[in-house]
């Protein structure tokens, strides 16, 4: 697993590269054909991780500790302008919530979950291994995105 954790750390790294190479006004932009930008891309994957390997697996009952689980959340969309401060935030969780799991992850906290479909792919994750290689998958999923945003924002 350590492995899958480098892959995750150095998507998100690439990512905060990308963010730091557009403006705030950029990275708030919706481009045509899309229904959300690149900070909300960015913001899905910090919220959506902690969710999956927090809450979907049983080890908390619910998401409210997660910072901007609102704002970031599957089926949510951009509905204000996001700020360089929450920018930033985002950038120092994207990493720091990484490094939390895998802490979790050594220290045996998820040894026990409670297996669960996701209603992307429909298949059981009986594992936290499994969960977390989905979210190297997921993390770069949306970093796609945010490159295909990048090129229509820059035409």
């Amino acid at each position: 697993m350590e492995q899958v954790f480098k892959f995750i750390r150095n998507t998100r790294q690439a990512f905060i590269e990308l963010l730091d190479g557009l403006t705030l006004e950029q990275i708030n932009q919706i481009p045509e054909g899309f229904n959300n930008n690149i900070i909300w891309n960015f913001g899905h994957i910090v919220v959506a991780t902690q969710a999956l390997c927090y809450v979907r697996s049983g080890i908390l009952p619910d998401a409210s500790s997660i910072k901007y689980v609102q704002s970031y959340v599957k089926g949510s969309k951009p509905t204000y302008f996001v700020s360089q401060e929450e920018v930033d935030e985002l950038k120092r969780l994207a990493i720091q919530t990484i490094d939390q799991i895998e802490q979790d992850y050594k220290a045996g906290k998820f040894s026990n979950i409670t297996p669960f479909a996701t209603d992307t792919y429909k298949e059981t994750l009986p594992s936290i291994e499994d969960v977390i290689t989905l979210t190297a998958g997921h993390d770069n999923l949306h970093y796609g995105y945010a490159i295909a945003q990048r090129r229509l924002i820059n035409k």
